[in-house]
């Protein structure tokens, strides 16, 4: 359960749009430290497309995945999108319902999230394991385990799935769709094409799923089976079993 449900949707968006505000800021210490955030980011996107390698070529599933790796958890840039979240916010709130709310609050909350794991997982292969160039599996692997924060990693995949959930279950409520669609002119008008992209592509990507909670619990499994292995101390907690 994320923290959404001990609130109301707007509230939950207020906060998450601050947390995430928090982290960009935090995030920006330097050219060198953004270089080698980008480089993680870019060994976990290749991390993820390897694991479900499977379910990008899926020609049901392939959509969403890509969302997922593109826009939930990758190497695009979301500090636009966030910034424009902010903007926006009092029009959000009139315009789109609580379920919309939340949908974008939880992807907030994932955002910040991560940056906070990622930031951690950045400092032990620095500091501790001396790597600041390329990063390999096994030190991926030592930095990940020595982060000790096993909790926070599961509630990191629970939140890829709870965002996978509402925008699925988005689909199948045409008023939230015909809201979203209005918001469309005056978005890209006022400058947040970004966000309203954000949420177009994640409507889009789970229309062709006939069975959504079959797809994120797939993913849910695979990534905790992961979580777990590199926790246990497999030699190869990445390979297929």
């Amino acid at each position: 359960m994320t923290e959404a449900a001990t609130e109301d949707a707007a509230q939950f968006l207020a906060r998450q749009i601050e947390r995430a505000k928090g982290f960009r800021l935090a995030q920006a210490r330097s050219l060198e430290h953004s270089a080698r955030r980008v480089l993680l980011r870019r060994w976990q996107a290749a991390r993820l497309a390897a694991t479900h390698k499977d379910l990008v070529e899926h020609p049901e599933y392939g959509p969403a995945t890509q969302f997922f790796l593109s826009d939930l958890y990758g190497i695009k840039d979301t500090a636009k999108r966030d910034a424009a979240v902010e903007r926006i916010y009092p029009v959000m709130v009139r315009m789109l319902p609580d379920h919309a709310l939340h949908s974008i609050g939880v992807a907030l909350e994932l955002d910040a999230l991560t940056e906070q794991l990622d930031e951690q997982l950045l400092d032990v292969l620095d500091q501790e394991l001396g790597v600041r160039g390329q990063i390999t599996e096994k030190a991926y692997v030592e930095a990940y385990r020595r982060c000790d924060n096993y909790v926070l990693r599961k509630h990191q995949i629970d939140l890829i799935t709870e965002s996978g959930k509402h925008l699925s279950e988005m689909v199948n409520k045409p008023l939230v769709y015909k809201a979203l669609r209005a918001m469309r002119v005056p978005a890209r008008l006022a400058g947040f094409g970004e966000l309203q992209d954000f949420l177009e592509r994640g409507f889009s990507a789970f229309l062709k799923i006939h069975d959504p909670q079959a797809f994120l619990d797939l993913i849910e499994r695979r990534e905790t089976q992961i979580l777990d292995r590199i926790y246990a101390g497999h030699p190869r907690p990445f390979d297929p079993e």
